[in-house]
C-alpha cells in the first residue's frame, strides 16, 4: 500500500497572520480587534484570547446591516467599524489590540480601523 502525500500550500496570509499573531494576543483588560476581510463581507470580533471568548462581533453580512442600501466596500468598512466601537463600549472596553489578519493595513481594514478609534475604541 502507498501513502497519500497531500500537498498544503501556505498562503502568503497565512504567513503574515502567523507572524502576526506571534506578537499580539488578547488579554481581559486590552482584548483583540481581529478582522477578516472576504469579497463580499467583512466580519470583526473583540476577543480574550487567555478565556479564548468572543467578548463582540459585528458583520457586514448581518440582518439590517444594509437597510439604507448597498454603499462601497469601503464606507460599508466603516460603519462596520463604528458598529463593533459600539458593542465593545456596551461590554466595558474600550482599549483593544489592533490584530489586521495578514491583510494590509489599507483600504477596508484600515477604514475599519479608523472608525472603530473615531467612535472611541483605542488602539
Amino acid at each position: 500500500m502507498s501513502k497519500i502525500v497531500v500537498n498544503k500550500k501556505t498562503t502568503g496570509r497565512d504567513r503574515r497572520r502567523k507572524g502576526i499573531r506571534k506578537r499580539i494576543h488578547g488579554t481581559d483588560t486590552k482584548p483583540r480587534l481581529s478582522v477578516f476581510r472576504g469579497n463580499r463581507n467583512m466580519y470583526c470580533q473583540v476577543i480574550d484570547d487567555e478565556r479564548g471568548v468572543t467578548l463582540a462581533a459585528a458583520s457586514t453580512g448581518e440582518k439590517g446591516f444594509r437597510d439604507s442600501g448597498r454603499a462601497s466596500k469601503t464606507e460599508e468598512a466603516r460603519r462596520l467599524g463604528e458598529m463593533i466601537a459600539g458593542r465593545a463600549k456596551e461590554n466595558g472596553i474600550q482599549r483593544v489590540v489592533f490584530d489586521r489578519g495578514g491583510y494590509k493595513y489599507h483600504g477596508r481594514v484600515k477604514a475599519l480601523a479608523e472608525s472603530a478609534r473615531e467612535n472611541g475604541l483605542i488602539f
